[in-house]
């Protein structure tokens, strides 16, 4: 019998990592290790070692998880893991039936794709769940060898809802991650190595970095000076879609939280009633409105503040001026309410210091006011530019990305995500639409760590400082 360490099952003093987590007396390369042959196979052989030592439904679980993986991939995911180095080949065909032409499908490239992904996160499933069965076996032999008996899938339930309520609770999130967001995410990123556009919609192939240099060529639908120039467009927009609302949001809460202003429940709750409508229906009235003969345009015409209509939608500096007001108008009154709520918890000893010290009502503003307000709201602006460069509502619903130059597959007023639209949508070129959304994926992810990772937030969790 090898030799197992004696550990106590409830209580022994372990060294710590610099975290201060205890390690795991039952890890993975401990059970390969010390556990004996039963332990050893049950990393092949899955819940063969909780089987054998009485915890009967534990086992099952281990065991029915991998016959479903092995079924899987034996009865669909092998075909499509044996076509994925290639994305298949075969051509759709017909042949002649009794006198009738039949047509026989071929293969196609993104069901092959699709399905070979999820067959590589089956077959990680399987080795993570293989761990799981060898660990758990070596924890059963464990216990057994300290003259204990193991523990039952009732206390392990138990325990689900007491000291390891985390495990249980963390566990649908997660498997929500993984499938509706990790596995897309592969699957989009793997596309931007691949033929997949307009000309290759059934059957297309690996293409490596083609797709990429097709980007920071100078020549083509999508190329590096248009790149260049939607990415410093989209940079801007956000810049000035997130803090113009930020500062004109702080001031107007600032404003109606004033001691002085009458009626702030009125003041708020006119700013309410704009979020109350649904925001696509205000950005297609806005749209209409804005035409050369809508309604603005009539009424400054009809008032004689103007001889002609003012190009709001159709000149460059004008539609892009006019998508960042309208945002303003959309935008403020979120932050109205969010800052509402930050002013009435500021710490009131601040001010009081601050008066003691005879700071003015400007000084009490940038000392105490702003710091506090940036303190508690830098991730949440953070969020909100990562969300206006994703802002697809406002450009598209508001100017469809126009004025669009002749030939060019992105407007004036396109951002990164409107162009990927574009690209996949209207013109069905996926693989440089992946490309596009790799790319807005790192330049946010840069953007936002940088951010965070240098705000007090981050810095001085603790307190504000």
């Amino acid at each position: 019998m090898t030799a197992i360490a004696k550990t106590p099952r409830r209580v022994r003093k372990r060294a710590t990592d610099p975290d201060g987590l205890q390690p795991s007396p039952y890890s993975t390369a401990k059970a390969w290790r010390n556990g004996d042959v039963i332990t050893r196979l049950s990393f092949f052989i899955f819940g063969l070692g909780n089987l054998l030592r009485k915890q009967i439904i534990k086992g099952l679980i281990f065991l029915a998880v991998e016959i479903g993986a092995i079924a899987y991939l034996a009865t669909s995911g092998e075909q499509y893991l044996l076509k994925l180095p290639s994305l298949g080949s075969a051509e759709q065909t017909k042949v002649k039936v009794d006198g009738f032409w039949v047509y026989q499908a071929g293969d196609n490239s993104v069901q092959i794709l699709l399905y070979g992904v999820m067959a590589i996160f089956v077959i990680i499933l399987l080795v993570i769940v293989a761990t799981l069965s060898g660990r758990s076996a070596y924890k059963a032999q464990s216990v057994i060898a300290e003259g204990d008996k193991p523990v039952s899938i009732f206390e392990d339930v138990r325990s689900l809802t007491n000291h390891n309520a985390h495990v249980g609770l963390m566990f649908l999130p997660t498997l929500g991650i993984v499938i509706f967001t990790i596995l897309p995410l592969v699957f989009m990123i793997s596309m931007a190595f691949t033929s997949y556009d307009q000309n290759h919609v059934v059957l297309f192939d690996w293409v490596g970095l083609k797709n990429f240099g097709a980007i920071f060529s100078s020549t083509g639908e999508v190329n590096a000076g248009l790149f260049i120039s939607v990415l410093i467009w989209t940079l801007v927009w956000a810049f000035f879609a997130t803090f113009l609302n930020f500062f004109f949001g702080m001031f107007m809460a600032m404003i109606i939280n004033r001691k002085t202003t009458h009626f702030k429940g009125f003041w708020r709750a006119c700013f309410s009633m704009s979020i109350a409508v649904p925001q696509f229906v205000s950005l297609l009235v806005m749209h209409t409105m804005l035409q050369r003969d809508g309604a603005i345009n009539r009424l400054l015409m009809g008032w004689g503040l103007i001889d002609g209509p003012l190009p709001f939608l159709t000149d460059a500096t004008w539609a892009r001026v006019t998508v960042i007001i309208i945002n303003l108008w959309v935008g403020i009154p979120y932050t109205i309410m969010q800052i509402t709520g930050i002013l009435q918890n500021v710490p009131a000893e601040l001010y009081e210091a601050a008066e003691l010290d005879g700071a003015s009502w400007w000084q009490r503003f940038t000392n105490v006011t702003m710091p506090y307000i940036f303190f508690v709201m830098t991730p949440y602006l953070i969020t909100t530019f990562t969300g206006n460069v994703n802002n697809f509502n406002v450009i598209y619903l508001l100017t469809n990305g126009s004025p669009t130059p002749v030939g060019a597959s992105a407007g004036k007023t396109d951002l990164l995500i409107t162009w990927l639209y574009k690209l996949t949508v209207d013109r069905s070129n996926y693989n440089l639409g992946a490309v596009i959304g790799i790319m807005t994926f790192v330049v946010l992810s840069v953007v936002a760590l940088i951010t965070y990772r240098n705000s007090g937030s981050y810095k001085n969790e603790e307190g504000f400082r």
